[in-house]
């Protein structure tokens, strides 16, 4: 009996994702624990095994397909004694016929919820599919087709996306494409697209009126890209986290001098084991003894459940191209500062490579990002639920300083918590900022 390969689920929140690659053809024999295909999520690109034994017969999903929602069939294998020509996925039933003479006007660009029907659609179609009305390298406009993965690549290598041709589904720019593709100047901005009528004999329209979810056209030269996975995802949670927590913002000044000697003097220590040490590995450290002494400001709020942890893991933020990402360090508390700069090494470099696993990346108990080393001074970070605080890094600077009831010059940084008023109170979230305040200036607390 043929099997059917359907999208797995690869984290607990994933509903869809792009079939970035496959690593097997129709006509491979394929066996339990082969890799089959490179699945991008909203957060990473994993691999997908195979759990059973068989010959490929028939893919359904081309590479390059996005918003391919999980449990969707994406190929079919001939199981043992099979005839692979025969083992073909049932043919999806045909779709409702459209309308003879349906207006291009009222065929927008696809929704957020339209988007997955067709994607699963695309995905049910049987391989050789019927020449659509409308198919080619541009959607309407002048815009290309091309999947995110795709797009990212020909940035990073100067390739001009109008100049490649797509094989993939409608003919969607796919990465495969772009091998063998020379590089060259970036694209020109796709221009705005001209009137259906001649505008001689009337005076220009008004700018058409946002609707929800769209963006009014100007007539300024733009280019749009549809938004990846991960920053769908982002919008969300960000959205969802400045409208239902209600912040509260503590900002301290700290000195970094002591923290600055001491880390210098464990650099030349750890030099010998290829370990160096960075500031934000210290303050890593530091958020969570902190956090372990106020063990208030390190808890979830769930409605009617508030959860105090027992340890504390730290979600650090780490720019990605498309997006951010919060690899977590876990129990940072109790681990030495050497053992959490390795870790944040090793994740930082599966993060921007896009290999990070789901529990790499999914929980922790606060969160901190540090944007110091952009010469940022000081700012807000917006929590990351169901989390309850995040702690923002400001860059160390030469300030005139009171020291020892004497004006003098110092290392200075700024670092603001951000709290979500209805877990944490803001006398918790002061006693946690000055607990983190007193550790950084008295860095010896930190390897005791």
């Amino acid at each position: 009996m043929p099997i059917e390969l359907k999208m797995p689920a690869l984290s607990p929140t994933m509903e869809e994702g792009t079939l970035a690659k496959w690593l097997v053809k129709e006509g491979d024999t394929v066996k339990s624990g082969d890799l089959l295909a490179e699945i991008e999520t909203d957060k990473a690109t994993m691999e997908f095994e195979a759990i059973d034994e068989g010959v490929v017969s028939q893919i359904l999903v081309a590479e390059g397909t996005d918003n391919v929602k999980v449990g969707t069939v994406i190929a079919v294998i001939a199981g043992e004694g099979e005839d692979a020509g025969s083992a073909k996925a049932a043919p999806a039933p045909a779709p409702a016929a459209a309308p003879a003479a349906e207006p291009k006007a009222e065929a927008p660009a696809p929704t957020k919820d339209v988007a997955p029907a067709q994607a699963g659609a695309a995905s049910q179609s049987a391989p050789t599919p019927t020449a659509p009305a409308s198919a080619g390298a541009t959607d309407k406009g002048d815009r290309i087709k091309a999947s995110p993965l795709a797009k990212r690549l020909a940035a990073e290598r100067g390739i001009d996306l109008s100049t490649v041709t797509g094989t993939g589904p409608g003919g969607r720019i796919v990465k495969d494409d772009l091998d063998g593709a020379s590089a060259g100047a970036p694209a020109a901005p796709a221009a705005a697209p001209s009137a259906a009528a001649p505008a001689a004999a009337t005076p220009a329209a008004a700018p058409a009126p946002a609707t929800a979810g769209s963006i009014p056209d100007f007539g300024i030269p733009h280019e749009d890209e549809k938004l990846s996975g991960m920053r769908k995802t982002i919008a969300r949670r960000l959205t969802e986290s400045m409208q239902q927590s209600p912040h509260i913002y503590l900002t301290v000044d700290i000195r970094l001098d002591a923290l600055l000697k001491l880390r210098g003097e464990l650099n030349a220590s750890l030099e010998s084991r290829g370990v160096k040490l960075s500031v934000n590995d210290m303050l890593i450290k530091a958020l969570a003894v902190a956090l372990e002494r106020v063990p208030a400001c390190n808890v979830s709020f769930g409605g009617d459940v508030m959860r105090q942890y027992k340890r504390a893991d730290i979600s650090v933020a780490v720019s990605i191209p498309g997006g951010l990402i919060t690899p977590i360090i876990t129990d940072a508390g109790g681990k030495s500062m050497s053992k959490i700069s390795t870790e944040m090494s090793e994740l930082a470099a599966k993060a921007k490579e896009g290999k990070l696993q789901p529990n790499e990346y999914q929980g922790g108990t606060a969160s901190i990002s540090n944007m110091g080393m952009m010469g940022i001074k000081q700012f807000t970070a917006v929590i990351n639920p169901p989390q309850g605080m995040i702690m923002a890094i400001g860059a160390g600077e030469k300030r005139p300083y009171i020291v020892d009831d004497a004006l003098a010059i110092a290392t200075v940084m700024s670092a603001t918590g951000s709290f979500d008023h209805r877990a944490i109170d803001g006398a918790d979230g002061a006693l946690l900022m000055k607990t983190f305040k007193e550790l950084v200036e008295n860095p010896l607390g930190l390897v005791a």
